[in-house]
């Protein structure tokens, strides 16, 4: 999501307000023949956009929860579990517990480049995927402020920065994270402009993961042909050593 205004107008710009008791935008979609199509348009239509939808009902049928294995942050217990659960329910929650992992990914991409650990074409690497993070979380700070909710805060972190090896497997893991999340939260949102926005930024965050795997010698895409997501309550265990009290 480097084009960051652009971006910020397709999750905020009609939006519906979230209904506990309404489909959820990804159910309807694959119910709805003519409403797959608006919303293929509206990520740009073409192969691309079919794929990335495609993905989506690969690792999302049949889960009617998406994936979101309960509310933000309120199992995982600890230092900085309330910036997840900020304010606010369904879309507005969604986006908020995302915004907390955007916070994280970019403060850790500027404490990177900032550590000298690197220099040359992996450096400008990492400035890229930072600049990334970085519009991601304005981005999603204007979509929340759009619903009409309150940001959740960014919290104070803390990464391992040891060696340039053990900094890019680090790296490697935040990214998969990052992509598993939002293709976890992709059943449970309501609104398909948030829903369309959402894929966007998953599909950059599991580009940046390739990158990064490939530079650590794993597999490019280590779940095979479908990504699998992750759950509110098995992402937000795995960032919490990373916010200091």
């Amino acid at each position: 999501m480097h084009d960051g205004p652009k971006e910020v107008n397709a999750m905020s710009e009609g939006h519906e307000r979230s209904d506990p008791e309404r489909t959820g935008a990804l159910e309807e979609l694959t119910r709805d023949p003519s409403s797959r199509k608006r919303f293929l348009k509206m990520m740009g239509g073409g192969v691309a956009a079919s794929s990335a939808f495609a993905v989506v009902l690969a690792a999302c049928g049949g889960d009617e929860d998406g994936g979101g294995g309960g509310g933000a942050g309120t199992q995982a217990g600890g230092a900085g579990t309330s910036t997840a659960e900020q304010t606010g329910s369904g879309d507005l929650k969604i986006v908020n517990y995302a915004l907390t992992l955007e916070y994280l990914e970019a403060d850790f991409y500027a404490e990177v480049v900032g550590s000298g650990l690197f220099m040359g074409a992996q450096l400008d690497l990492i400035k890229t995927i930072g600049e990334h993070e970085e519009a991601h979380v304005e981005a999603l700070i204007s979509t929340v402020e759009q619903l009409g909710g309150t940001p959740a805060e960014k919290p104070k972190t803390k990464f391992p920065l040891e060696s340039a090896q053990s900094v890019l497997e680090l790296a490697a893991t935040v990214e998969n994270l990052g992509a598993a999340a939002y293709l976890g939260q992709a059943g449970r949102i309501q609104s398909k402009e948030i829903l369309a926005a959402a894929l966007s930024i998953h599909t950059v965050e599991a580009r940046h993961a390739s990158a990064l795997n490939t530079l650590t010698g794993k597999s490019a895409t280590p779940d095979g042909a479908f990504a699998k997501p992750a759950s509110m309550d098995e992402v937000l265990p795995k960032v919490k050593p990373f916010i200091v009290s």
